[in-house]
């Protein structure tokens, strides 16, 4: 068994007490390493309360970004608890899941979100308190935190059933973080914005927690703010930005609204960075190609999930390749296997992906019958499949949703939905395959139209003709206002289906 002596976190060195340079900025607030360490270890004084060692007690924080929200990650870490964070976005009802699925019993939480949670908390005999009721002036002797010991439960999305509280250990976050930090570069003097959510690994791990490992500076925001968030690109303030690929889709609509100078003024503060990467959701070829056009990035698209953090990408350097997520990261076993079970050795057979590394998650909370069932021989079962090709895979979608079986075929809705966004007058789109007897599954591609646009069936037809295979061309379309989507942008296809006529 590892275990730290510092009075730190296990290897996060920079949060030490003669380290001044800017952790996080938060407006026009700004705090040190220094400052913030000092921070994290009251609160967790103050967590413990008397106690030695919160012993995994799970305790949960609805808060977005903020000063706050990295004082109470790190100090349930520091104090030996499992960190649970909430999404601010969430209903009531997604929250009683969450906090009954993972034993809470704190919640910490702020002004509205404090008002909002408060009843559910009383239902479920849950202690509710801000930060300030906790924080004080106190701080104490702290427990040593071993690297096995549990540290974090995520829920899954829940795109594809219910959400499932994923459970990392201090191993799993060292792992996630290190691999990033070699592949990615990461460096002391790095700047980075964070407006991600931050009930998600994405945020939590890929910005926040490497960015910190690394002693860079984070500058927090409660939400992508759009005006700000540019502006403060235009000024070169950052060198490293992360973001989906709705927020890319977003700006790339928000720059053609702007004159020359300020377009211009923007566009050069990307094209300063070192690097800009996209992920949680499949980056369109078409989007990847606008993002280079206007600022000259080369978009690293990157695979992950809850349960592994992230396992591939596109390298830093060397060729990233537009609709590839790249190569498996250092640390990182990656192999596709086919429906048998049989591991695929050739190139361009497409197989489900499967992970092996330390830096694949603990267990399922209280769920021991799904923890098992997703592994088989060691590797854990992502669900997702994937092509090799000349080295770089490919995402094909996941099994149960992005994969349609149709008149024999292995058809990927990722594929087919690419193709159809380069149609001048379609904003977004989604593919599912809809039940059919002489196919199978239909393809079905649900449509969001441009301002003023029309369309009708035939037209899409007769213009994909030639684009892609007779078989994949959609068999029908379905025209909507918008796709519905999770926090972190991904389309909820469950929901699609359920809008089948």
């Amino acid at each position: 068994m590892e275990s730290t002596k510092d009075t730190s976190l296990p290897s996060f060195h920079h949060l030490n007490d003669d380290h001044s340079k800017v952790a996080l900025i938060e407006g026009d607030n700004s705090t040190s390493y220094s400052d913030l360490h000092a921070r994290i270890n009251c609160m967790a004084t103050n967590l413990l309360d008397g106690k030695s060692d919160l012993n995994e007690e799970r305790i949960a924080f609805l808060m977005p970004a903020s000063l706050d929200y990295v004082t109470m990650l790190f100090g349930v870490w520091r104090a030996g608890g499992i960190a649970v964070p909430l999404n601010v976005s969430s209903a009531l009802a997604e929250l009683e899941h969450a906090l009954t699925c993972a034993g809470v019993t704190r919640v910490v939480a702020n002004g509205e979100y404090s008002e909002n949670i408060s009843d559910l908390c009383e239902k479920l005999n849950i202690k509710l308190s801000s930060v300030n009721e906790i924080l004080t002036d106190k701080s104490g002797t702290l427990p040593e935190i071993s690297l096995d010991r549990r540290a974090m439960i995520l829920f899954t999305s829940g795109t594809t059933n219910k959400p499932k509280g994923v459970v990392s250990t201090h191993k799993n976050i060292r792992a996630q973080i290190t691999t990033l930090i070699e592949a990615w570069a990461w460096d002391y003097d790095d700047t980075i914005p964070l407006f991600l959510p931050l009930h998600h690994i994405h945020g939590i791990i890929n910005v926040l927690c490497c960015g910190l490992w690394a002693g860079a500076s984070v500058s927090l925001f409660p939400k992508f703010d759009m005006d700000n968030i540019l502006n403060e690109v235009a000024s070169n303030s950052y060198n490293v930005f992360m973001a989906v690929p709705t927020i890319y889709v977003k700006m790339i609509q928000h720059l053609d609204t702007l004159d020359d100078a300020d377009k211009k003024s923007i566009t050069n503060g990307f094209r300063n960075m070192r690097l800009n990467i996209s992920g949680s959701a499949a980056c369109p070829v078409k989007v990847y190609n606008q993002w280079l056009e206007l600022t000259g990035q080369v978009l690293l698209e990157r695979y992950g999930m809850t349960e592994i953090g992230m396992a591939i990408s596109n390298p830093y350097d060397g060729e990233r390749r537009a609709g590839a997520v790249g190569i498996a990261l250092p640390g990182v076993e990656v192999s596709l296997f086919d429906d048998d079970d049989n591991l695929l050795d050739e190139e361009d057979k497409p197989g489900e992906i499967r992970i092996k590394g330390n830096n694949v998650f603990l267990e399922y909370w209280g769920n021991k019958e799904a923890t098992e069932g997703s592994y088989k021989d060691g590797w854990f079962c992502t669900g997702d499949v994937a092509v090799k090709e000349n080295g770089y895979y490919r995402i094909m979608g996941r099994s149960s949703v992005d994969i349609i079986k149709s008149g024999g075929y292995k058809l990927s809705a990722l594929e087919i939905e690419g193709t159809l966004l380069t149609h001048d007058d379609i904003a977004e789109c989604a593919v599912i395959g809809s039940p059919d007897e002489m196919w199978g599954e239909a393809v079905t591609a649900f449509i969001g139209l441009k301002p003023e646009k029309t369309m009708v069936y035939e037209d899409l037809k007769a213009w994909c003709d030639g684009k892609m295979s007779p078989y994949k061309i959609p068999k029908q379309i379905i025209i909507i206002d918008a796709l519905p989507r999770n926090a972190m942008g991904k389309v909820t296809k469950p929901a699609l289906k359920e809008m089948l006529p």
